[in-house]
């Protein structure tokens, strides 16, 4: 592999790695633009298990609104551990390990969910882009 080629393939890994970093950070935020941003425009696939299934990002971003932009509702995503395989020069595949806590500020509730997104990543106009995010939890505890 030629010195350009192993310089693209660094490239594409670290700014994959960001592209999922900025959306944990985006959803601890609120930052709901930054979200809907880190998905590709038009048709895309993801699968939160018991969030739901959307085929775009916009149905995506209107259940996070829903769900999360409220002031008692405290999100704390740590996503580590990515396996990331490039494909070719414009896709590529992730598994990312997620340690989700979840606090209600008015009512002290805590949830904490573990679990592994497995996504899809394409790169669209020079940004990496999701178009594919399934996650599936393995353990779930709520007080």
């Amino acid at each position: 592999m030629s010195l350009h080629a192993r310089i693209a393939r660094l490239e594409a890994l670290e700014a994959i790695q960001r592209l999922k970093h900025r959306y944990f950070n985006a959803c601890d935020l609120k930052q709901v633009e930054v979200i809907r941003d880190c998905f590709a425009e038009g048709a895309i696939h993801i699968d939160f298990g018991p969030i739901g299934t959307f085929l775009d990002r916009d149905s995506f971003v209107a259940v996070y609104r829903e769900m999360a932009c409220q002031p008692r509702v405290i999100d704390l995503h740590h996503g580590a551990n990515p396996e990331i395989d490039l494909l070719g020069e414009d896709e590529a595949v992730a598994r990312w390990a997620l340690c989700y806590f979840n606090l209600d500020g008015e009512t002290g509730a805590t949830r904490q969910l573990g679990g592994f997104y497995r996504d899809r990543y394409r790169l669209i106009d020079g940004q990496w882009r999701i178009v594919e995010s399934v996650f599936r939890g393995h353990y779930e505890t709520a007080r």
